[in-house]
């Protein structure tokens, strides 16, 4: 299988092209068809196994353009690492794709990401505590969110994010898919 056989639209195979990225892995395999029809997915994979492409891939296919301010995509991570490592993912795949990706993690300064929330964004990638602190400034709304990704879902849970996650899960919209992912 390559990922032209994955239905993807030219912008993402343009992309993926760019990348040296010819077949998918088996996690992108597996989960595109399920995360495409809307249900609801739990995938479990090796670190290094393309996990963030195996969500992102039939997310970015969907998402169509929008100048609406609210985000309507959120991904939560742990760590400020994963949600810097995750943007940089995204815009990789989004090379030829109008979208707009905003990172929010603890230990940098509020205000900055306050700022370019307040800008109107597509995709939120967030560590869940500082994504709760600028829901709670105003500086987003998340009634809009259609699809939420919990990556490392184990870690988070482990890390005691289960509070701040009950939180969040409490602002977004209930008819939503959710993608939980795994390693």
């Amino acid at each position: 299988m390559t990922f032209q056989d994955l239905n993807l639209n030219t912008p993402l195979l343009n992309a993926l092209e760019d990348l040296k990225f010819e077949t998918p892995t088996p996690i992108q395999e597996q989960a595109f068809s399920t995360i495409m029809s809307g249900k609801d997915v739990v995938g479990i994979a090796q670190t290094g196994t393309g996990k963030t492409f195996a969500y992102m891939l039939p997310i970015l296919r969907m998402l169509k353009y929008s100048e609406q301010k609210n985000p309507r995509i959120l991904v939560m991570v742990p760590t400020r690492e994963l949600v810097v490592q995750v943007v940089e993912e995204i815009e990789k795949l989004a090379a030829y794709i109008n979208v707009r990706v905003a990172g929010v993690y603890g230990g940098v300064n509020i205000n900055t990401q306050h700022q370019d929330l307040l800008q109107g964004q597509d995709i939120i990638v967030a560590t869940p505590g500082r994504l709760y602190d600028l829901v709670i400034r105003r500086a987003v709304q998340l009634k809009s969110i259609q699809k939420l990704v919990i990556d490392e879902v184990d870690v988070m849970l482990d890390l005691g994010f289960r509070f701040q996650i009950n939180n969040i899960l409490e602002l977004i919209p209930d008819n939503r898919q959710n993608i939980m992912f795994s390693a």
